[in-house]
């Protein structure tokens, strides 16, 4: 029996300031009316066409290879000790179709594969465990740190992986695999899915140590400029802050149940020590992003701190000196005045001794501020 099932998608869109931001919903509409279990795939199109890579493996032999159609592992399925089977690309909605129909995944799992906005979560239909994942990356390009869905189905010898694009985090794994003598081939397909998950959870440091950098660079450069970039990167620092946290915080659920709860596709005996470590690392990660998250809130309060201190200091500037002027302009309104009999208009050193008024009233209010300490 399915446990539960939620569904969340987002989409990326452009925000006001040109930095990509992600939409919480994104095609919703393809699935009203449709009954449960409707295969539709509903996310962004991230590869031009779908690969499926295929590892098999005991601990004497191996064999990995590239198939175009998922049929083509059906001479496999009951031959391996334990059999590997990526596909990168959901758009083809028969791929995953077939090897739904190949393996006997109930089709509410198969929907959620295909619904690219899934919350991270684990599901047990006893036949097969299914868990679903974000990993992250950081773009080259663009630096920032990006999100994609990753779907694993675990069954007795064999383990299904599902990616929205081509990627690398899973290649020390498949070196493992081609390498004879490590534990990867001496073990089952439950051991291959804890090297699986824990590849995902190596690559958060990743992320974790290029966002810390940012951080550091940032944080110099805020007393130094305190600009509109600097306002825009600590945003983009705390949007990506939150992506971390909304991606790591439910697999410490997910990893916490494989190691305490019982589930027939998974050793506890031999396997579940593996899971913990896995825990371990997922509890320190979910601490360094809270910990980050301290930072950036910091930062943006400094920032603020900051920009209204220039502008205090500004407007008291301002301020000092329209109040200087006032008295002086009050003279030189007064004696601007067109009467024809004013005192000390006839004197010839009238206009040198309002000067000197001027002055004297100048200096006097500058002393004044200075014994105050107003500037």
């Amino acid at each position: 029996m399915k446990r539960k099932k939620s569904i969340r998608s987002k989409e990326k869109v452009v925000h006001a300031s040109g930095r990509p931001i992600r939409k919480m919903m994104r095609n919703r509409s393809k699935t009203i009316g449709q009954p449960a279990g409707t295969l539709i795939h509903i996310g962004e199109q991230k590869t031009d066409f779908s690969a499926i890579s295929v590892f098999g493996y005991d601990e004497e032999r191996e064999f990995h290879m590239s198939v175009e159609n998922f049929a083509e592992c059906a001479v496999w399925k009951d031959k391996q000790r334990v059999l590997w089977i990526n596909i990168d690309g959901l758009h083809d909605v028969s791929v995953v179709e077939a090897a739904g129909k190949l393996f006997g995944i109930h089709p509410l799992t198969l929907e959620d594969i295909l619904q690219t906005g899934q919350r991270p979560k684990i599901e047990d239909f006893e036949s097969y465990l299914f868990l679903v994942l974000r990993t992250l990356e950081v773009e080259q390009e663009t630096g920032n740190a990006v999100e994609e869905q990753l779907s694993v189905v675990i069954g007795s010898n064999y383990v299904l992986t599902f990616q929205e694009k081509p990627g690398d985090m899973f290649d020390t794994v498949r070196e493992r695999i081609k390498s004879s003598g490590t534990a990867l081939r001496k073990r089952g397909a439950d051991y291959l899915a804890y090297t699986l998950i824990d590849a995902v959870v190596d690559n958060y440091f990743g992320v974790l140590e290029q966002l810390e950098e940012r951080i550091e660079l940032l944080d110099q450069e805020l007393f130094t400029t305190s600009g509109k970039e600097t306002f825009q990167s600590i945003y983009a620092l705390k949007k990506e802050v939150i992506l971390l946290r909304k991606s790591v915080w439910p697999l410490r659920e997910i990893i916490n149940s494989i190691s305490r709860d019982h589930y027939k596709v998974i050793d506890d005996e031999a396997t579940w020590r593996f899971f913990r470590d896995v825990y371990d690392n997922v509890i320190l990660i979910i601490e360094t992003i809270e910990t980050y998250r301290d930072i950036v809130i910091g930062m943006y309060d400094t920032w603020l701190a900051i920009v209204n201190n220039r502008m205090n200091e500004i407007m008291k500037v301002l301020t000092t000196i329209a109040t200087i002027f006032m008295p002086l302009s009050f003279l030189a309104g007064v004696y601007g005045m067109n009467f024809r009999f004013m005192p000390g208009l006839e004197w010839q050193w009238g206009f040198y001794a309002l000067l000197g008024v001027m002055v004297l009233i100048f200096m006097g209010m500058m002393v004044y501020f200075r014994t105050r300490k107003w500037f």
